[in-house]
Protein backbone atom coordinates (compact mmCIF):
# COMPACT_ATOMS: atom_id res chain seq x y z
CA UNK A 1 0.00 0.00 0.00
CA UNK A 2 0.82 3.50 -0.90
CA UNK A 3 0.20 6.12 1.98
CA UNK A 4 0.83 9.22 3.65
CA UNK A 5 0.55 9.83 7.10
CA UNK A 6 -1.07 13.46 8.13
CA UNK A 7 -1.35 15.06 11.71
CA UNK A 8 -0.06 18.15 13.65
CA UNK A 9 2.84 18.05 15.98
CA UNK A 10 1.52 15.85 19.32
CA UNK A 11 -0.72 13.37 17.53
CA UNK A 12 1.72 10.52 17.75
CA UNK A 13 2.81 10.36 13.93
CA UNK A 14 6.25 9.24 14.43
CA UNK A 15 5.16 6.02 16.59
CA UNK A 16 2.46 5.04 14.42
CA UNK A 17 4.47 5.60 11.34
CA UNK A 18 6.77 3.22 12.33
CA UNK A 19 4.13 0.55 13.88
CA UNK A 20 2.10 0.81 10.93
CA UNK A 21 4.61 0.37 8.14
CA UNK A 22 6.05 -2.53 10.13
CA UNK A 23 2.63 -4.19 10.04
CA UNK A 24 2.25 -3.44 6.05
CA UNK A 25 5.69 -4.83 5.11
CA UNK A 26 6.67 -1.26 3.52
CA UNK A 27 9.40 1.30 4.93
CA UNK A 28 8.55 4.09 6.75
CA UNK A 29 9.50 7.45 4.52
CA UNK A 30 10.42 10.45 6.65
CA UNK A 31 11.69 14.08 4.81
CA UNK A 32 14.12 14.10 7.75
CA UNK A 33 15.87 11.00 6.86
CA UNK A 34 15.52 12.08 3.13
CA UNK A 35 16.96 15.21 3.73
CA UNK A 36 19.73 13.80 6.06
CA UNK A 37 20.73 10.87 3.36
CA UNK A 38 21.05 13.52 0.66
CA UNK A 39 23.22 15.78 2.62
CA UNK A 40 25.69 13.34 4.02
CA UNK A 41 25.92 11.62 0.52
CA UNK A 42 26.73 15.01 -0.97
CA UNK A 43 23.77 14.19 -4.16
CA UNK A 44 23.49 16.42 -6.51
CA UNK A 45 20.22 17.11 -4.90
CA UNK A 46 21.60 17.33 -1.62
CA UNK A 47 24.36 20.22 -2.43
CA UNK A 48 21.40 22.06 -3.54
CA UNK A 49 19.66 21.49 -0.19
CA UNK A 50 22.51 22.40 1.79
CA UNK A 51 22.67 25.92 0.97
CA UNK A 52 19.15 26.57 1.68
CA UNK A 53 19.66 24.87 4.76
CA UNK A 54 22.76 26.95 5.89
CA UNK A 55 21.23 30.26 4.79
CA UNK A 56 18.26 29.01 7.03
CA UNK A 57 15.94 28.95 4.59
CA UNK A 58 13.37 26.52 3.63
CA UNK A 59 14.35 24.18 1.07
CA UNK A 60 12.23 24.90 -2.03
CA UNK A 61 9.56 22.13 -3.37
CA UNK A 62 11.04 21.25 -6.65
CA UNK A 63 14.14 20.14 -4.64
CA UNK A 64 12.06 18.34 -1.81
CA UNK A 65 10.10 16.96 -4.16
CA UNK A 66 12.67 15.74 -6.54
CA UNK A 67 14.54 13.90 -3.48
CA UNK A 68 11.23 12.21 -2.22
CA UNK A 69 10.73 11.12 -5.68
CA UNK A 70 14.14 9.94 -5.72
CA UNK A 71 13.29 7.57 -2.80
CA UNK A 72 10.30 6.44 -3.70
CA UNK A 73 11.85 5.09 -6.99
CA UNK A 74 14.36 2.51 -4.20
CA UNK A 75 13.57 -0.81 -5.12
CA UNK A 76 12.69 -1.49 -0.83
CA UNK A 77 9.64 0.79 -1.84
CA UNK A 78 8.28 -0.86 -5.20
CA UNK A 79 5.62 -2.53 -3.23
CA UNK A 80 4.70 0.20 -1.58
CA UNK A 81 5.86 2.54 1.45
CA UNK A 82 4.25 5.09 3.94
CA UNK A 83 5.38 9.16 3.68
CA UNK A 84 5.49 10.38 7.14
CA UNK A 85 5.76 14.59 7.21
CA UNK A 86 5.32 14.54 3.60
CA UNK A 87 3.55 16.84 1.91
CA UNK A 88 3.08 19.47 3.70
CA UNK A 89 1.31 21.72 1.32
CA UNK A 90 -1.28 21.09 -1.17
CA UNK A 91 0.98 22.59 -4.01
CA UNK A 92 3.62 19.46 -2.70
CA UNK A 93 0.80 16.96 -3.04
CA UNK A 94 -0.13 18.25 -6.56
CA UNK A 95 3.60 18.01 -7.46
CA UNK A 96 3.98 14.24 -5.26
CA UNK A 97 1.14 13.05 -7.40
CA UNK A 98 2.35 14.13 -10.58
CA UNK A 99 5.77 12.02 -9.45
CA UNK A 100 3.77 9.13 -8.79
CA UNK A 101 1.89 9.50 -11.44
CA UNK A 102 5.59 9.17 -13.45
CA UNK A 103 6.05 6.49 -11.74
CA UNK A 104 3.12 4.54 -12.51
CA UNK A 105 2.17 4.86 -9.31
CA UNK A 106 -0.94 6.76 -7.06
CA UNK A 107 -2.13 7.16 -3.41
CA UNK A 108 -4.38 4.33 -1.79
CA UNK A 109 -4.94 5.86 1.11
CA UNK A 110 -4.41 9.07 3.45
CA UNK A 111 -4.64 8.94 6.90
CA UNK A 112 -5.14 11.60 9.19
CA UNK A 113 -4.79 11.25 12.68
CA UNK A 114 -7.09 13.46 14.71
CA UNK A 115 -6.67 14.81 18.28
CA UNK A 116 -8.27 17.87 20.07
CA UNK A 117 -5.89 21.08 20.51
CA UNK A 118 -6.13 21.15 24.18
CA UNK A 119 -5.11 17.61 24.26
CA UNK A 120 -1.99 18.22 21.68
CA UNK A 121 -1.04 20.94 23.97
CA UNK A 122 -0.86 18.94 27.46
CA UNK A 123 1.08 16.39 25.21
CA UNK A 124 3.73 18.53 23.93
CA UNK A 125 4.13 20.89 26.75
CA UNK A 126 4.12 18.03 29.11
CA UNK A 127 7.22 16.62 27.55
CA UNK A 128 10.65 16.86 29.55
CA UNK A 129 14.24 16.60 28.86
CA UNK A 130 17.64 15.96 31.44
CA UNK A 131 19.70 18.50 31.83
CA UNK A 132 22.64 18.80 34.48
CA UNK A 133 20.28 16.45 36.25
CA UNK A 134 17.54 17.96 36.34
CA UNK A 135 13.74 18.10 34.35
CA UNK A 136 13.46 20.98 32.31
CA UNK A 137 11.00 22.22 29.83
CA UNK A 138 12.43 22.96 26.20
CA UNK A 139 11.70 26.19 25.11
CA UNK A 140 9.72 25.14 21.88
CA UNK A 141 7.66 22.54 24.28
CA UNK A 142 6.38 25.63 26.18
CA UNK A 143 2.56 26.01 25.91
CA UNK A 144 2.75 29.22 24.12
CA UNK A 145 5.36 28.09 21.56
CA UNK A 146 3.44 24.67 20.95
CA UNK A 147 0.28 26.72 20.57
CA UNK A 148 1.85 28.49 17.79
CA UNK A 149 3.25 25.58 16.29
CA UNK A 150 -0.78 24.22 15.86
CA UNK A 151 -1.25 27.63 14.22
CA UNK A 152 1.32 27.02 11.60
CA UNK A 153 0.59 23.25 11.74
CA UNK A 154 -3.72 24.61 10.85
CA UNK A 155 -2.41 26.95 8.17
CA UNK A 156 -0.17 25.48 5.93
CA UNK A 157 -0.63 21.53 6.71
CA UNK A 158 -4.39 21.09 7.54
CA UNK A 159 -5.88 22.21 4.38
CA UNK A 160 -4.44 18.73 2.65
CA UNK A 161 -7.50 17.34 4.73
CA UNK A 162 -9.82 18.81 2.72
CA UNK A 163 -7.65 18.07 -0.76
CA UNK A 164 -7.30 14.09 -0.34
CA UNK A 165 -10.86 14.38 1.31
CA UNK A 166 -11.94 15.57 -2.22
CA UNK A 167 -10.12 12.98 -4.04
CA UNK A 168 -11.87 10.34 -1.93
CA UNK A 169 -8.07 9.28 -0.30
CA UNK A 170 -8.43 10.60 3.32
CA UNK A 171 -9.35 8.48 6.23
CA UNK A 172 -10.09 10.30 9.52
CA UNK A 173 -8.79 8.53 12.64
CA UNK A 174 -8.92 9.07 16.40
CA UNK A 175 -5.67 9.29 18.01
CA UNK A 176 -6.62 9.32 21.41
CA UNK A 177 -6.17 5.88 23.28
CA UNK A 178 -2.71 3.64 23.64
CA UNK A 179 -0.47 2.64 20.31
CA UNK A 180 -2.30 -0.38 19.92
CA UNK A 181 -5.41 0.35 20.12
CA UNK A 182 -4.89 3.72 17.27
CA UNK A 183 -2.81 1.77 15.54
CA UNK A 184 -6.17 -0.97 15.14
CA UNK A 185 -8.13 1.98 14.20
CA UNK A 186 -6.05 2.74 11.31
CA UNK A 187 -5.41 -0.74 10.26
CA UNK A 188 -9.05 -1.33 10.19
CA UNK A 189 -9.39 1.90 8.20
CA UNK A 190 -6.86 0.24 5.54
CA UNK A 191 -8.80 -2.74 5.49
CA UNK A 192 -6.43 -5.02 7.23
CA UNK A 193 -6.80 -6.73 10.33
CA UNK A 194 -4.91 -5.67 13.48
CA UNK A 195 -1.64 -8.39 13.85
CA UNK A 196 -2.01 -10.07 16.50
CA UNK A 197 -1.60 -8.04 20.01
CA UNK A 198 -3.40 -5.32 18.17
CA UNK A 199 -6.99 -4.86 20.19
CA UNK A 200 -10.07 -4.03 18.18
CA UNK A 201 -12.11 -0.86 18.70
CA UNK A 202 -15.30 -3.04 19.23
Amino acid sequence: MRIVLLGPPGAGKGTQAQVIAGQLGVPAISTGDIFRANVSGQTELGLKAKVYMDAGDLVPDEITVAMVKDRLAEPDAEGGFLLDGFPRTIPQAEQLRGSLEELGQRLDRVVELVVDEEELVRRLSGRRMLVDGEWVQRDDDKPETVRRRLEVYREQTAPLSGFYDGEGLLSRIDAIGSVDEVTARVMTALGRSPQPGQPSDS
